[in-house]
C-alpha cells in the first residue's frame, strides 16, 4: 500500500492542499482555492479585508476554517484515498496571529461532525479578525520594545530580527494597548499555523521553532521564549502562548470530525504545523549548508539553509528555525520584478528588448552603477524613493539595463554576507527566473552556478514532505532528509547556468564601489 502524506498552505489569498506518494515520489493530488471565489460572502480582497487606514490589513479567521471544509470535502469528491493518509502537516502564513477565548480548547476537544467547521467554532474567538504580514500599523509598538531589549542589535541577536510592524509580538502590543477588553478575554494567542494545525488536531497546538522565530518573541538559540521579551509585548501574555515544539512534533491523532465526516484515516497523525518561509526551504530542498535560492517575484528574496545560528546585527535580514532543526536566513529586498518593469517602461522595451539590451554590455557595465530604489526599500532601508547613477548616463538604454539586474545581484550579495556561508549552488525560482540573461548575471555576481527550479506550490509541499518525515520518525525510522525530499525538488535538467571566471573578478572589484556608492546615497 502507498504511504501516502498531505501537505496543507493556508496563504494569505488560498488553502492549498497537496497529496504526496512518498515511495513513487510524485504529487498525486494538488487543490487550491481561493477564497475570493470560493468563499466571496467574507468580503475580502486577495484574501483581505481592508480598512480606512491602509495601514491596517486583516482577515478573517473562520474564513480560513471555513475553507478547511471545502478543501476536505473536494478531496472526498475528487476521490482521494483519505483513508490511507497516514500523516498531515501544514504551511500557514507567517506573523498573523489568531486571538483564541477560553471555549476554544474545549470545543477544539469535541467538533460535533454533523455541524460544518464554521458553525463548531464560530464562538472561540477573543478578536473577530486576525492582523496578517501584510499590516504595517505598529511602528510606534516595535520602537517600544526595541527600546525595552536595548536597541537594533541587541533585539536582532535576541530575537533572530529587528522588530518589524508584520511581526506579530508587535501586533500583540497593539491589540493590548488598543483593545484591553479583547485582550483580558483572550486565552490563547495562536499564529495562523498553530490555529490550523489546532484545528486538524482537535487540541490547542504548539508553535513550531519555524514559525515562532518570526514573532520577536523567541529566543532565538535557547528556541524556548524569551522572557524579556514577552515582558516588553504585553501584561500577562507568557500565560496566553502556547509551548514551542520542534517542526517534526505530533500533536496527537487526527480530530475524530475530519475521520467520521471525510473518512480520513482515524490512525493519521496531526503534525505542528510551520510558517510558509520554512516550508518552502524543505519544498524546494534547501537542507545543506551553501543552499540559497532566490525567488525573482514582485519583491526579490533571497533565503537559504544556515547550521549554525548568526544574526544580522543590522536588522535588515532574519533567522528563522528550519524544519530540519536546523535555522533558515531571509533577506526581502523590495525593488524587485516591478522595478526592472519600470527600467523596460522607462526606455520603451519589451523583454526581448531588455536581454538584448543587457546582453550587448559588459560585465562590470564599465563602472556604472544604479541604486534603482523605486519604492521604498527594505534592504537596505532606504524610506525616500529615489534613483541614483554613478558614471551612469541616463541615456544610455542598454547600460541603464545592466545596470539594475547588477545592483539588484550585488545588494543580494552585500547584505547577505553577515551570514557567513557563501552560495555554492543557487536554485532560481519565481517570475523572472526564466530570463537567462538575468541569471546570467546572478551567477557571475554569486560567482557560483544557478539552477532553475519549478515548485509552483513548495510551501504545501514542503508541508507534505515534513509530515512524511514526521511521521517516520514517530516510527522510529531515523529518517534522512536528504531521501526524503529527493525526486520532489530537483531543478529543471539542462537549466544550469556558470558563472564566468572573468565576469566574476570583474564583480570582485565593482561590489567594493557598490558598498561606497550606496553608503553615500543613504547619508
Amino acid at each position: 500500500m502507498a504511504r501516502l502524506f498531505v501537505g496543507l498552505d493556508s496563504s494569505t489569498q488560498s488553502l492549498s492542499g497537496i497529496l504526496i506518494d512518498l515511495d513513487a515520489r510524485k504529487v498525486v493530488y494538488d487543490k487550491s482555492l481561493n477564497f475570493d471565489k470560493t468563499l466571496s460572502h467574507y468580503g475580502t480582497t486577495n484574501g483581505t479585508l481592508r480598512d480606512k487606514n491602509p495601514l491596517v490589513v486583516h482577515s478573517p479567521p473562520l474564513m480560513w476554517v471555513e475553507a478547511l471544509d471545502v478543501l476536505f470535502a473536494q478531496m472526498k469528491r475528487d476521490g482521494v484515498k483519505l483513508d490511507q493518509v497516514l500523516a498531515i502537516a501544514g504551511s500557514g502564513q507567517q506573523h498573523g496571529s489568531v486571538y483564541l477565548n477560553n471555549q476554544a480548547a474545549g470545543v477544539l476537544a469535541n467538533l460535533n461532525p454533523s455541524k460544518s467547521l464554521k458553525d463548531n467554532l464560530a464562538g472561540i474567538f477573543a478578536r473577530p479578525t486576525s492582523p496578517i504580514w501584510m499590516d504595517s500599523s505598529t511602528a510606534a509598538e516595535c520602537a517600544e520594545i526595541r527600546e525595552e531589549l536595548g536597541g537594533i542589535k541587541a533585539t536582532a541577536q535576541a530575537t533572530g530580527s529587528d522588530t518589524f510592524e508584520r511581526f506579530t509580538g508587535p501586533q500583540i502590543r497593539k491589540f493590548f494597548k488598543t483593545e484591553p477588553e479583547k485582550y483580558a478575554k483572550t486565552t490563547c494567542v495562536a499564529l495562523v499555523s498553530s490555529f490550523m494545525a489546532s484545528i486538524v488536531a482537535g487540541k490547542i497546538a504548539p508553535i513550531d521553532h519555524g514559525d515562532g522565530a518570526g514573532m520577536n518573541l523567541m529566543d532565538i538559540k535557547k528556541k524556548s521564549w524569551h522572557g524579556p521579551a514577552v515582558a516588553a509585548t504585553a501584561d500577562g501574555l507568557s500565560a496566553k502562548l502556547p509551548p514551542l515544539s520542534e517542526s517534526w512534533k505530533v500533536v496527537g491523532p487526527v480530530s475524530a470530525y475530519f475521520v467520521r465526516k471525510y473518512g480520513l484515516n482515524k490512525d493519521a497523525l496531526a503534525l505542528a504545523w510551520s510558517g510558509d518561509n520554512p516550508c518552502s526551504v524543505i519544498g524546494l530542498g534547501l537542507i545543506e549548508s551553501g543552499m540559497v535560492a532566490i525567488s525573482l517575484g514582485t519583491s526579490d528574496t533571497l533565503f537559504g539553509y544556515m547550521k549554525n545560528c548568526r544574526v544580522d546585527e543590522h536588522g535588515e535580514g532574519h533567522v528563522f528555525g528550519a524544519p530540519t532543526g536546523d535555522y533558515m536566513t531571509l533577506i526581502c529586498f523590495k525593488n524587485g520584478s516591478l522595478a526592472r518593469e519600470k527600467v523596460c517602461d522607462l526606455y520603451g522595451l519589451d523583454w526581448d528588448g531588455f536581454n538584448c539590451a543587457l546582453t550587448s554590455t559588459v560585465a562590470g557595465n564599465k563602472g556604472g552603477i544604479m541604486l534603482p530604489w523605486f519604492e521604498a526599500e527594505i534592504v537596505p532601508r532606504v524610506n525616500k524613493p529615489g534613483i541614483h547613477r554613478f558614471d551612469l548616463d541616463p541615456n544610455d538604454t542598454s547600460a541603464n539595463c545592466r545596470a539594475i539586474v547588477e545592483a539588484q545581484m550585488m545588494a543580494m550579495r552585500l547584505h547577505s554576507q553577515w551570514m557567513g556561508v557563501k552560495p555554492q549552488r543557487i536554485y532560481a525560482t519565481g517570475g523572472a527566473s526564466g530570463n537567462a540573461a538575468i541569471l546570467q548575471v546572478m551567477a557571475d555576481v554569486m560567482n557560483c552556478p544557478v539552477l532553475r527550479i519549478e515548485v509552483t506550490k513548495s510551501a504545501a509541499l514542503g508541508a507534505a514532505l515534513r509530515a512524511a518525515h514526521g511521521w517516520l520518525a514517530h516510527e522510529g525510522k531515523a529518517p534522512s532528509w536528504d531521501k526524503i525530499v529527493r525526486g520532489f525538488s530537483d531543478p529543471i535538467p539542462g537549466s544550469e547556468i556558470k558563472p564566468s571566471l572573468k565576469a566574476a573578478k570583474a564583480y570582485d572589484k565593482l561590489i567594493e564601489k557598490y558598498a561606497k556608492c550606496e553608503k553615500q546615497a543613504l547619508k
